[in-house]
């Protein structure tokens, strides 16, 4: 089957149909991607599939044929880091880092939607992502810099 992951092609093997997450972790080696629950409840396995942060813990491989899929890895361009990536590192947003690549991949989807989202809208496009350590606040205030600076432009 073939796979459009991060811009790139890849033909991966899948006898039965696992989850995307298994196919990038173990055939594609793109283990930015964290498996979490299992269930698709605490966003840690978040990735972009045709721009909309799913979790990839749940989705068929056979449900992704043919879709645009964006990992963790795939959101730097050109060896620039995304402005999400920027203001959470700015910030020091994270303690362990488990919750950040979904994290981080919900933040994008939910800014390139709304980029001047406010903090009630911010809270809103990340529920879903479980922070273990409970950095929210940091989080949303981070967003929230981003997004009034991308309001102040």
């Amino acid at each position: 089957m073939k796979l459009s992951v991060n811009g790139k092609e890849y033909l991966v093997e899948a006898t039965e149909n696992p989850s995307l997450l298994e196919v990038l972790r173990d055939q594609l080696n793109l283990t930015g991607t964290k498996y979490g629950c299992g269930e698709g409840a605490c966003g840690a396995c978040k990735v972009l599939i045709n721009g909309n942060p799913l979790p990839a813990c749940i989705t068929p491989l056979t449900s992704v044929a043919g879709k645009n899929i964006v990992t963790i890895e795939g959101i730097a361009h050109q060896g620039e880091l995304h402005p999400v990536q920027k203001v959470f590192l700015a910030e020091d947003v994270f303690q362990c880092g488990f919750c950040a690549s979904g994290m981080i991949i919900s933040a994008v989807a939910l800014l390139e939607k709304n980029p001047e989202a406010g903090v009630q809208e911010l809270i809103s496009g990340l529920n879903g992502n479980i922070c273990r350590c409970c950095t929210y606040p940091a989080i949303i205030d981070a967003l929230s810099k981003l997004s009034q600076k991308k309001a102040e432009q």
